[in-house]
């Protein structure tokens, strides 16, 4: 990982020609015409030096880790955990300790609504989510509810797609027992004022989980100044491989938790007669873990630092500015999600046509955009809509891009008129 990481902190200036060479499918072809990549907020493409660093794990340095005293286990472990320190620092954990390994977002809920919300809740506990959260977000409290006997209930958001905030002052109660929100929606773009949510949240003595799948990627998050509780995200969505998550918790929340899932590495001690738990992080990471998925993780993270954060957000944010003015051009467009404070998503939707039907037009000109309901089903009954077209943008992507995209939207328009 080492010449990996030394060859990316090189790049110095942030050069969308040269920044776009970094991603080898940005270049191919779809359909016969260049691929136009609108869908981020689903995945985000891989930069070459992660997709280096998988083929050189597993070219040069497969093995399991933590259990091996030859050269290519401690070798794969050294890389392993330097990703999870590489992470520590990226969202100022206090310690790798906090740092727990999942194979996503998703994973990342499971294991606390699994792990804390059967041990510390109760009947009669109240727990708290938005309507604008993804599944991922909702199924597992409600489960936890019917399982525990809990109450589930819902932030309301306004006709812009905000967290209606005097609503949420009248939700929280004593009664409070955990409070998880989306940081932004990933259908709607909006960017909720996690600080001052987790600040009320706290007063209520409530805990409070961050879903960051889709802001790890476009501004600093800071654990410690937010002072959340947990805090969940994929590494897919920050330019890194599938199937590798994080979850950070706080270490005396994590001490008081039970194991997720039980099996190898994440034991200290097993006999017939009892069985003792390995130390943080380990005790939730059961079995051979995504060892490559994690140091590409890595890389990745130290990817996007070397190009820079505040540099990534001006670019994001000159492309949303750029599309939502492009799109406000056609009067049969509605753009569904205006928060005044926005991530680089919109989402929309065209009289009398179907955004499958978009979608599909679109593709024919090399453009990939996202269709269908973003698995955010109560966001779109908010909105009285069965589904919209959502474009997302990343640092690679360009206004001459958006461009290509509008013109092919005028074909579809004009198709359908």
């Amino acid at each position: 990982m080492d010449k990996l990481i030394f060859e990316i902190t090189e790049q110095k200036k942030f050069d969308i020609n040269l920044i776009r060479k970094d991603f080898p499918i940005l270049f191919r072809s779809v359909h016969g015409k260049p691929l136009v990549y609108f869908d981020n907020a689903a995945t985000t493409q891989k930069p070459q030096s992660v997709i280096d660093t998988l083929k050189n794990f597993y070219t040069h340095l497969n093995s399991n880790i933590h259990r091996g005293v030859h050269y290519l286990s401690d070798a794969a472990t050294s890389e392993y955990e330097c990703a999870r320190k590489i992470v520590q620092n990226y969202i100022n954990a206090k310690s790798t300790e906090e740092i727990i390994y999942t194979r996503g977002t998703t994973e990342s809920i499971n294991l606390v609504a699994s792990s804390y919300g059967r041990k510390f809740l109760n009947a009669g506990d109240e727990i708290l989510v938005s309507y604008m959260e993804h599944h991922a977000n909702i199924i597992p409290w409600q489960q936890l509810c019917e399982e525990r006997g809990c109450i589930l209930k819902v932030i309301p958001i306004e006709d812009n797609g905000e967290l209606m905030l005097s609503e949420l002052d009248n939700l929280l109660t004593s009664k409070t027992k955990l409070v998880s929100l989306v940081h932004i929606s990933n259908s709607l773009g909006t960017i909720n004022p996690i600080k001052k949510i987790i600040d009320k949240v706290h007063s209520v003595g409530s805990k409070i989980l961050i879903d960051a799948a889709q802001s790890i990627q476009h501004f600093p998050i800071d654990v410690q100044a937010l002072d959340c509780d947990f805090l969940a995200f994929s590494g897919h969505k920050i330019y890194g491989p599938t199937g590798i998550g994080v979850l950070y918790g706080k270490k005396e929340m994590l001490d008081s938790m039970p194991p997720y899932q039980t099996g190898g590495d994440m034991i200290r001690t097993v006999s017939f007669e009892k069985t003792t738990f390995n130390d943080l992080p380990w005790k939730f990471e059961a079995g051979t873990p995504n060892i490559a998925g994690a140091i590409g993780l890595g890389v990745a993270v130290r990817y996007i630092q070397t190009l820079g954060l505040e540099q990534i957000a001006k670019q994001e944010n000159s492309l949303l500015n750029y599309a939502t003015e492009s799109l406000k051009q056609f009067s049969e467009i509605q753009i569904i999600g205006t928060s005044t404070n926005k991530a680089s998503v919109v989402s929309f939707v065209i009289d009398n046509i179907h955004p499958h039907d978009v979608g599909t037009l679109l593709d024919r000109d090399g453009i990939a955009i996202r269709t269908g309901h973003h698995c955010t089903q109560p966001v779109m009954r908010r909105f009285g809509v069965p589904a919209t077209s959502r474009v997302s943008f990343a640092f690679y992507n360009t206004k001459e891009e958006i461009d290509v995209f509008t013109n092919s939207l005028k074909k579809v328009l004009m198709m359908f008129r």
